[in-house]
């Protein structure tokens, strides 16, 4: 019997409840994994609340993103085999579990230098700053770019990948240790967003210009700030809610700012292809691989603790990665 974490009703961490299951061997075109290590991310929070739909709907258990070992290899399933360490972080629901039946194509085989906890954390945040960097807009060297909350989980990759690719990049964060955090992992600049004027300071670190890209998982609260950043013709990249939606938006407000752009994109958006996931997974893998982007597990739960980790990651009180332990 496999132990679960399952949602019955959307609401906070306390529906987050405990239970057994049969797995059951693989059906053609999956395999059974052991979970090793369970990475913890903000989206989980917005399917358990409600926020993003359940594709099967309710009762469901949560987590896109895990780390394992093959168990069984159903039929038609090539590429992989039984006691091969994996990851996946794309999904489907159903990571919050020590064993779970899930898509072979859904799962990529991680290298030898790829710790457990390491893989299962670097997997959706790792594919998220991937997406960003190299496909969204496509970062340069020379390039000034604007990161929101860059001690959080994808911050934290993302800010390192992008001072590897050479740009000069900004972040903010809402702490003097969050800020020493993102400094410490790419950032050249970092400002408070509680006691700055962003905007104003980007500006000024701009000389004026503002930056052509902004990527903000924080939606409501730093929407208009985000845009008030731009250059002319910038591009406003909202990938996340972690302070609520954006909502209600005149889209007039862009051209009385610039001719901006915002785009919305996901991670199934840029990984809807077995070719896209895998090209996009090898860069994640080989950049870590290579030691340019480091990824520090600093919170660790047990997974039937999984409510408390959700308490500490919406009460901004985890900093990097955060993996669930089966």
């Amino acid at each position: 019997m496999a132990m679960q974490i399952k949602v019955g009703r959307h609401g906070g961490p306390e529906v987050l409840e405990r239970a057994e299951a049969e797995v059951g061997a693989p059906g053609p075109g999956q395999v059974r994994l052991r979970h090793t290590a369970i990475g913890l991310n903000f989206i989980d929070t917005y399917f358990r609340s409600g926020l993003y739909p359940p594709p099967a709907g309710l009762p469901f258990v949560p987590g896109l993103e895990a780390a394992g070992v093959v168990e069984a290899v159903g039929e038609g399933v090539d590429g992989l085999e039984v006691g091969q360490r994996v990851a996946y972080g794309t999904g489907p629901l159903g990571a919050y579990s020590t064993e779970r039946l899930i898509p072979a194509e859904k799962v990529v085989a991680i290298g030898d230098k790829i710790a457990d906890e390491t893989a299962a954390a670097m997997m959706l945040k790792g594919l998220t700053a991937q997406y960003l960097l190299r496909q969204t807009y496509v970062v340069k060297p020379g390039d000034t770019i604007l990161f929101h909350a860059a001690a959080g989980g994808v911050g934290l990759i993302a800010c390192q990948w992008a001072k590897h690719l050479g740009a000069t990049v900004i972040g903010t964060a809402g702490s003097q240790k969050k800020a020493d955090l993102a400094r410490a992992h790419g950032c050249d600049h970092v400002i408070l967003y509680r006691d700055e004027d962003v905007p104003g300071r980007v500006k000024e670190l701009t000389g004026g210009k503002g930056v052509p890209v902004v990527y903000d998982g924080v939606g409501k609260d730093t929407f208009v700030m985000s845009l008030d950043c731009l250059r002319p013709r910038g591009l406003l990249v909202s990938f996340g809610n972690a302070s609520g939606a954006v909502e209600g938006v005149n889209l007039g407000i862009l051209a009385a700012k610039g001719s901006l752009f915002v785009t919305r994109p996901t991670i199934a958006g840029y990984t809807s292809t077995r070719a896209e996931l895998e090209a996009a997974a090898r860069d994640v893998v080989d950049v870590v691989g290579s030691g340019a982007v480091k990824i520090e597990v600093n919170q660790r739960f047990p997974l039937a603790q999984a409510a408390d980790a959700h308490r500490a990651l919406e009460g901004r009180k985890t900093t990097g990665q955060t993996v669930l332990l089966p």
